[in-house]
């Protein structure tokens, strides 16, 4: 189930307009990966933004902040560390991530607590298959 579906389309549609953002003359080199890189030289025709070369990174291409920090399934992304950090959450709008430093033994008492609650949780990982099993 996808929910804010109309924000989800118009990140999309304007993303869909962002150019791909190439490091200079990466089309040149073979050994310059694409990976971007803010070009600094003195007369670099890419720096001065001239006609006929590729765009450079600029605010202006950023996403809606609306749709930002939202999870392609449309949930708002939160991290988890405890259990007392479902407290303010809504299980409507939010969906569980669980923190990488959180032990097994904690994770499956917040997969427990988060099921239970009827959240999304986007890492659970195996712990969730298994306790599904049971």
């Amino acid at each position: 189930m996808v929910i804010n579906e109309e924000l989800l389309a118009e990140r999309k549609k304007i993303s869909s307009k962002r150019p791909k953002f190439i490091r200079q003359e990466s089309w040149r080199y073979d050994r310059l990966a694409e990976n971007w890189r803010k070009p600094k030289g003195k007369d670099n025709k890419m720096r001065k933004q001239k006609a006929g070369v590729p765009a450079i990174v600029k605010i202006g291409y950023r996403g809606p902040k609306v749709s930002r920090g939202l999870h392609p399934s449309g949930y708002s992304d939160n991290i988890v560390l405890n259990v007392n950090g479902l407290a303010g959450l809504d299980p409507k709008k939010d969906a569980v991530r669980l923190g990488h430093t959180v032990g097994s033994r904690k994770r499956k008492e917040i997969i427990a607590k988060a099921t239970e609650q009827g959240f999304k949780i986007l890492n659970a990982g195996k712990l969730a298959i298994k306790e599904d099993k049971k």
